[in-house]
């Protein structure tokens, strides 16, 4: 993988990381229930997209 794609995909996983971190925050504040659950667990999988870029990123 050449220097700019791994810049790109990186940028996507630390972009991923930030939209589960204000997900979980706004599921957290504003929410309860089942919503806030399943808030949560989309957050919890956007936040793994984003690791998995930021692993993809490194090799």
């Amino acid at each position: 993988m050449d220097a700019m794609t791994k810049m790109w995909v990186s940028l996507f996983g630390i972009g991923m990381m930030a939209v589960a971190a204000a997900l979980i925050t706004f599921a957290r504040l504003k929410t309860k229930g089942v919503v806030k659950f399943i808030l949560s667990l989309i957050a919890f999988l956007v936040l793994i997209i984003g690791f998995i870029c930021g692993l993809i990123a490194i090799i």
